[in-house]
């Protein structure tokens, strides 16, 4: 099946849902060092908190504390393959411009916080940093922009790779897909929403 025709009317990211085993420091590094407001929390009382930090308007970052429950944390740099990182690698936060990258790289120094200097990756200009549950994070601006406009497949800036995957030469090529791919829910949603007397249609 090809993508369908319809626009979708994206507004950024509603929410990542990330894992803490200290909400406490997670507030205090995301709401206090990076200035990612703290806008609504909630808790199944002896199940789990979850908490949110907005980013941007409409877009927030999100974090579970489970009740009693041992999480097997880590640390990895950004870009570096790990096995316990399988489906998730780093999160970078969206700012303006240059003086925005080196006053946020100023201010995590200035909270003790270790940061790289600024890394220039050619469209974009980033710094990379860990929060306290060992997430690796990244602060980013573009310099070429992509977002917003139409898409140049054959741009080099921006489509650099020299062997892309076949949908991206259908895109260049084609200007569509020639098809998608299907997904399903993992069991347990299915389970927890059949309890609700919720069916899905296959």
């Amino acid at each position: 099946m090809a993508a369908t025709p319809e626009t979708v009317h994206w507004r950024g990211v509603h929410h990542l849902a990330l894992v803490t085993a200290d909400m406490d420091a997670t507030v205090r590094f995301w709401h206090g060092v990076l200035d990612a407001r703290l806008v609504t929390t909630l808790a199944i009382p002896d199940a789990f908190k979850h908490y949110f930090f907005e980013v941007a308007p409409g877009n927030t970052v999100a974090f579970f504390e489970y009740t009693d429950q041992e999480i097997d944390s880590f640390a990895k740099p950004a870009g570096v393959p790990y096995a316990k990182a399988a489906q998730f690698d780093h999160l970078s936060l969206h700012l303006p411009d240059e003086d925005a990258l080196i006053r946020m790289r100023d201010r995590l120094k200035e909270h003790g916080c270790e940061v790289t200097d600024v890394i220039d990756h050619g469209f974009l200009r980033s710094i990379y940093f860990s929060d306290p549950n060992g997430i690796a994070l990244e602060a980013s601006w573009w310099t070429v922009d992509p977002t917003g406009r139409p898409v140049d497949y054959s741009d080099e800036r921006l489509f650099a790779d020299p062997d892309p995957v076949p949908a991206v030469r259908e895109l260049r090529d084609n200007g569509r897909l020639d098809h998608t791919v299907s997904t399903r829910l993992v069991d347990g949603i299915i389970e927890d929403l059949r309890r609700e007397g919720i069916t899905l249609e296959p």
